[in-house]
């Protein structure tokens, strides 16, 4: 289990900025209606396979996961990458997890329910979880910090795209079950937001049907 957090270096530059290249229309690698239509042709894609990115590609990735807006700057997500025969212990990690929930409703797990959870994990060759790193600010909610999380698994997952590779957000009843959230080392005032299933597809993204926005929008003048 890999662990990413950009907040290393804080402890010696506490108040040094996210560097952030000043961009013109004339940067634009591509036309602005090319890149919308390409921002709305991203699927949700499950059952992945190999190539999974590099390191250095999740890395790039992540710059631009913290990039997402983040009120004062606490930077209240973190990036977790499981890989490899780590995807195993997060399924054991799960199968716990779903034994505490089961015992604690009056249930009680079927062996194919075990063998299910166990193998969760390996629906994909990499998973990048997204953890939550809540600060007491005046200022700054949980809820903004929240939503900033989201954010930034949205920038990620987008990201991992424009390198071309497939992803889904998956959450489910368990990612924030005690023995997940032991797992990933997340307090009990923080969640996990975000498996991000990372892989490469044997099918192509489907075309998405047109979202029909205006119940969603109001302008007001």
């Amino acid at each position: 289990m890999t662990e990413f957090d950009n907040n290393d270096d804080d402890k010696v530059q506490d108040n040094k900025e996210l560097a952030v290249k000043d961009i013109t229309t004339d940067d634009m690698p591509m036309a602005a209606d090319t890149l919308i239509g390409w921002i709305n042709s991203r699927r949700s894609m499950g059952n992945l396979d190999m190539p999974a990115p590099t390191h250095d590609q999740i890395k790039a990735a992540i710059e631009c996961a913290a990039t997402a807006p983040d009120h004062k700057k606490l930077r209240p997500w973190r990036f977790i990458v499981t890989e490899g025969e780590s995807r195993h212990e997060l399924g054991r990690a799960l199968v716990k997890a779903a034994k505490a929930k089961a015992k604690k409703d009056g249930e009680t797990l079927s062996e194919k329910d075990i063998r299910k959870t166990q193998t969760m994990p390996l629906r994909a060759p990499l998973i990048i979880t997204v953890v939550t790193k809540m600060q007491a600010h005046k200022k700054v909610p949980p809820f903004e910090q929240m939503l900033s999380a989201g954010s930034a698994v949205q920038n990620l997952i987008l990201a991992l795209k424009a390198q071309g590779y497939c992803t889904v957000w998956r959450t489910g009843l368990l990612c924030n079950e005690p023995a997940v959230k032991d797992y990933f080392d997340v307090g009990p005032d923080d969640y996990v937001t975000a498996f991000v299933y990372t892989g490469t597809s044997p099918k192509n993204e489907p075309s998405r049907k047109p979202i029909d926005i205006e119940p969603l929008v109001r302008f007001e003048s």
